[in-house]
């Protein structure tokens, strides 16, 4: 018996005006920036990759079996044009929560061209898709943390502990907060008030993990390859004047400058061996979003040879930014701590095509949903001189944005 092969084909069309509106079901997958990016929906092909430290190469060869087969009719020949897969990763190699999606219908919309690719297992799909209405909202409702406030300020301050003894230069701990409604949450709401509010950030949805990051782990087209590292964070204001001191103090912050730093020289090691050129911002900048402010660097570089995209990602993950240095303290150090799983969140979230063009976030302001139920992730980064009930602010902050997303306007 023959094995079926994946069979996609990639056609221009006309400008379809808004992406998000496009999607007929609740779930789907979704990548949008400043108004480019795809959605999709349904699965020609999905690899849970299940746990382990090579996740990553597993999930590659898959890819690689799966696209070296594949029957493929593309001419535009564009990144994201053609098959593409959908992933989103665990932050800790532990978790089963690692997949890759390749659905059977794709809309793209970038560089001001348009396309739809169809995807299937041994045919295109040409059934027609059902549009089920978009759920009506509904109050959401709290129903408390893996770890409660109190326990949380006693691990970051027994975290601050090992910085202060020199055992660990910065750690990441985050916290999360479950939440739930009476009816359905309807992704496409979700995504599309995330995107409405964060056009600046990279919106997501990938198997129920939706959010909007602002960071990008790796985007790659060709040789190159770009990263954006953020750490540091301050709050917004409606005051201009007062907005513009926040920002200020934030660029003058020895504290937030250190972890900063760590920051980008965590992906300067990691990406560096693969790049015979790497150039980053000579200082940091503010990247100023709804709810927060950044210290941001950009990373650029020219590839050396003939490298994978998801054995580079599997280099850069965990960066300092959501994880801590020396790394392997930092991640041992988490598990020890935080109490929680934190599964997809702060993981590697993004699409990869045929070619290995592709655009891997990290997933940062974000939420795993499950019908009714979703849980809202959020972390603080610890170095010297944190304190402790500053970072619990801090992600009260960035908490607020899923929150927004889901309703709670309070």
């Amino acid at each position: 018996m023959n094995r079926a092969v994946l069979t996609s084909r990639t056609e221009r069309i006309d400008d379809p005006g808004e992406l998000l509106p496009l999607l007929p079901i609740s779930e789907g997958c979704a990548w949008l920036r400043e108004g480019e990016g795809a959605v999709a929906w349904g699965e020609a092909a999905r690899f849970e990759v299940g746990p382990g430290e090579d996740r990553f190469e597993r999930a590659a060869a898959w890819l690689d079996d799966l696209f070296a087969a594949a029957d493929v009719d593309d001419p535009l020949a564009a990144p994201g044009s053609g098959p593409v897969a959908f992933g989103a990763f665990s932050f800790d190699p532990h978790s089963s929560a690692s997949v890759l999606v390749v659905p059977e219908v794709a809309v793209w919309r970038r560089d001001g061209s348009a396309w739809i690719t169809r995807s299937g297992m041994g045919a295109v799909p040409s059934r027609e898709v059902e549009v089920i209405p978009v759920s009506p909202t509904e109050k959401i409702r709290y129903a408390g943390s893996s770890i409660d406030e109190v326990a949380w300020l006693e691990a970051v301050d027994a975290a601050i502990g090992e910085i202060r003894a020199d055992r660990i230069d910065k750690v990441v701990l985050a916290r999360d907060l479950k939440v739930w409604s009476k009816v359905p949450l309807d992704q496409r709401a979700l995504t599309s008030r995330l995107n409405e509010r964060f056009p600046e950030c990279y919106t997501f949805a990938v198997d129920g993990f939706l959010g909007a990051t602002p960071e990008l782990l790796l985007g790659r087209r060709g040789a190159r390859v770009t990263s954006l590292v953020l750490a540091g964070t301050a709050p917004r204001s409606d005051d201009p004047g007062e907005d513009r001191l926040i920002g200020e103090r934030l660029l003058a912050s020895s504290k937030d400058a250190g972890e900063h730093r760590l920051s980008v020289e965590s992906v300067r090691s990691l990406l560096g061996p693969f790049c015979e050129k790497l150039e980053h911002d000579p200082e940091p900048w503010l990247l100023k979003l709804a709810n927060v402010q950044h210290l941001a660097t950009s990373v650029e570089g020219t590839l050396a040879g003939d490298v994978g995209t998801l054995e580079m990602i599997a280099r850069l993950h965990p960066t300092a930014a959501v994880c801590g240095t020396p790394r392997e303290e930092a991640l041992e150090l988490i598990r020890k701590l935080e109490g929680l799983d934190r599964g997809r969140y702060a993981g590697p979230v993004g699409w990869i095509d045929a070619r290995g063009d592709g655009e891997f976030g990290i997933g940062l302001r974000c939420a795993e949903v499950s019908g009714s139920r979703a849980r809202l992730f959020a972390g603080a980064g610890l170095v010297e001189g944190s304190v402790p009930e500053a970072e619990l602010d801090e992600t009260r902050l960035k908490l607020g944005a899923m929150r927004a997303a889901l309703g709670d306007l309070s």
